[in-house]
This record gives structure tokens, sequence and C-alpha cells, in this order.
């Protein structure tokens, strides 16, 4: 995928991350692309597809990643 051109991206954290660095951040790329990056590594990016998010946020809130 290319973004160039795109606008530059809003990222965004949880709030449960506090004053940590150690968190994620989210950003809407365009109207098809989510992109998330590691608050202690920004040149490092990973993009996805709006269809894998929603699975993936979909997973999170079923407690598929909760490793119990």
């Amino acid at each position: 995928m290319s973004f160039q051109g795109s606008p530059p991206a809003r990222w965004r954290r949880s709030a449960r991350c506090g004053a940590s660095n150690g968190c994620v951040e989210v950003a809407r790329l365009d109207d098809e692309a989510i992109s998330v990056r590691d608050t202690e590594d920004t040149a490092t990016r990973l993009a996805f597809g709006l269809g894998e998010w929603r699975e993936f946020v979909r997973g999170v809130r079923d407690g598929r990643f909760d490793g119990r």
C-alpha cells in the first residue's frame, strides 16, 4: 500500500497508557486502511485493511488474545 499524498495521520493511544511510552498508537490512514505503531519506535508501522482491523478488534473484545 502506498500512502503518499495522504494527509498526516492522527495517531491515538489508549488512555490506559498514562504517562508510559510503552504503548501502541493507531491511526486511520484513509477510508480503507488503519496503521499501528509502537510509541517507542514510531518509524516502524503496520498497515491493515478495514476488514482485517475489524476482525482484530472483534477478537480483542471476545477475549481471544487474553492468554488464559
